[in-house]
């Protein structure tokens, strides 16, 4: 795979991974319907009990999230934002971001991998509605 947007993480971590957690807040607090609350309640309550939960978890992850990344962001064409490119290979994209999640779920204490199993088949749809957000924080970065 590709390491062309690891350099993000020397240059500015710390601002990245704040603004990769802003991505995952506004796109919490975009959800609607019976859906939605379960997933702001359980955003609140997880953050209720480890406030920096989120935070800690998107900077673990951040290499491998930019590493599964790389290849759309290697194959986008001139002209067109990360965020549109990033929209037009929703699914790919999608399944690439989850492929690190599935991996940490695989070596995650049972309740926890049991919980992520639960959500991980709306999990798609949420990271599909969440790449234009992403695309454009990653190139934000980038540029």
């Amino acid at each position: 795979m590709s390491d062309s947007l690891t350099p993000l993480l020397a240059d500015n971590r710390s601002a990245l991974v704040t603004d990769l957690v802003g991505v995952i807040d506004a796109e919490v607090a975009d959800q609607s319907g019976l859906s939605g609350a379960a997933v702001k309640t359980a955003y609140a309550a997880v953050q209720k009990v480890k406030p920096n939960v989120v935070h800690s978890a998107t900077d673990v992850l951040a290499e491998d999230f930019l590493t599964a990344l790389a290849p759309f962001w290697d194959s986008k064409p001139a002209g067109v934002s990360f965020a549109d490119h990033l929209s037009a290979n929703g699914d790919a994209a999608a399944e690439a971001l989850l492929a690190v999640t599935d991996a940490q779920a695989d070596t995650a204490r049972p309740a926890l991998a049991k919980a992520y199993n639960s959500l991980r088949g709306k999990a798609k749809n949420y990271v599909v509605a969440a790449l234009p957000r992403v695309g454009a924080t990653i190139e934000k970065h980038a540029l």
